[in-house]
């Protein structure tokens, strides 16, 4: 089995083994159902791994994915098992033609996609799928509540040699379209794998803060001041809704940052970067956020607006409950709403009467010109840091690396001096931009 403990992973949980052994004892396609943070990716991942022939330059896999988010994070999760397989994230937001020339060089033995972008690609028979045998569909119940019940459709008529699929969800599916062509499947239910003596209640304390008036806007700004340094996402049902409590947050001196579809890729990937290392306190966010991606450290959940069913709400709250961790969630409710006969009843949260002021938080992102393509690494950012920019390694938090830039959080006070002292040099021998990511 492939070292999974590079990763820090100690050890696989009971639902990680059972879809190792059912994908490693059986030729029949698997359905597993586990909580949302619960290690369903490297529950396919490790097996799907294994099978794969890298002394091969063709495509024999391919995973469907709802987000752009979760492509590009599962790419990075192959790449830390450190095998020799070779993967790509494709998705929407950047030219196809620059996905197919990294095909032309990489030659993945993985492609991870969205539904729509698969689908680009194998119309333009951008690469060969006569290898393909194996097919995995990560969220899929999001898959389908997303409206991509026409390009899966289509990209599985365009994968022909498919001979086992992987279907994977957090939630119970209804009837799995007839398209998938489902054999046999051997069916994982983990829904419910929590230890006996520890409820989901416990878990995760629900609390119902009430707003006086119908706009709530002055609610939730008196909350995120009560809540004092704590990392919070503010869910809301429309893209609109987001830019306006967005917009009111940050006037009010709020570090927040915005998600939702309808944003650059590159605006998406920045505001993720910010809430997850510590940055931004507040990601003010659709329930595209609410699911496949990787912020382990949230510590608490408002539902700014109901949501939309109890599937919503348990993925909402799933992005504080971390698997076995614990969290916090609050409901705010205005005078014409009341709680979803699903929530059943919470006790109420009253707000303090002396509120201290918004919470600052204590790094900062640099934004790096290079990345990956430039043999930049992290180590070479944390050295570069440290040597040139006169920092103590503990004043460097997250690094991330991407294809083409870097983020790298710092302490928040040596920001301006860290900026100062790497204007102008060469980080490993190039030149580029430093500057405070906004």
């Amino acid at each position: 089995m492939i070292d999974y403990t590079i990763i820090g992973v100690s050890q696989l949980s009971e639902m990680q083994q059972a879809a190792y052994e059912a994908w490693q004892r059986s030729n029949s396609d698997l359905v597993l159902l586990s909580p949302t943070g619960s290690g369903k990716t490297l529950a396919y991942l490790l097996p799907l791994l294994e099978s794969l022939d890298c002394t091969s330059d063709k495509v024999q896999a391919v995973v469907i994915v709802p987000s752009r988010e979760l492509a590009a994070q599962t790419v990075e999760v192959v790449k830390s098992l450190k095998t020799k397989v070779r993967s790509l994230a494709c998705y929407g937001g950047r030219p196809t033609m620059q996905e197919h020339r990294q095909m032309e060089s990489v030659h993945p033995h993985l492609v991870i996609s969205t539904p729509g972008r698969l689908v680009d690609h194998l119309e333009k028979q951008n690469f060969e799928v006569g290898d393909v045998r194996t097919l995995v569909i990560d969220e899929f119940d999001k898959c389908l509540e997303l409206g991509f019940h026409d390009e899966m459709k289509q990209a599985l008529f365009c994968l022909p040699q498919v001979q086992r699929r992987i279907l994977l969800s957090a939630t119970e599916t209804d009837q799995i379209p007839r398209f998938v062509n489902l054999s046999q499947a051997v069916r994982l239910d983990y829904q419910q794998s929590v230890p006996q003596n520890e409820s989901k209640q416990e878990r995760v304390s629900l609390k119902v803060v009430n707003s006086p008036i119908k706009d709530k806007l002055d609610t939730l700004l008196d909350l995120l001041r009560s809540l004092g340094e704590v990392q919070s996402i503010v869910f809301l049902n429309y893209r609109e809704a987001v830019e306006r409590v967005y917009q009111f947050l940050h006037k009010n001196g709020v570090a927040c940052e915005q998600f939702h579809g309808g944003m650059e890729q590159d605006r998406r990937e920045r505001a993720l970067f910010k809430f997850s290392n510590g940055s931004s306190n507040v990601l003010v966010s659709t329930d595209l956020g609410s699911r496949g991606l990787d912020m382990p450290d949230t510590d608490v959940i408002i539902h700014y607006h109901l949501p939309l069913n109890e599937q919503a709400f348990i993925h909402r709250n799933g992005r504080t409950a971390r698997w076995l961790a614990t969290g916090r969630a609050f409901m705010i409710l205005n005078e014409e709403e009341r709680l979803p006969d699903y929530v059943g009843e919470a006790p109420t949260f009253y707000l303090p009467k002396q509120l201290p002021p918004v919470s600052q938080p204590k790094m900062a992102t640099i934004y790096i010109g290079k990345g990956k393509k430039d043999k930049l690494s992290k180590m070479d950012i944390m050295g570069f840091l440290c040597k040139i920019g006169g920092l103590e390694r503990s004043q460097v938090g997250r690094i991330d690396v991407q294809d083409h830039c870097s983020y790298a959080a710092v302490s928040l006070p040596e920001i301006k001096s860290v900026l100062r002292r790497v204007e102008g040099q060469k980080i490993k021998g190039i030149k580029t931009i430093f500057r405070e990511a906004k």
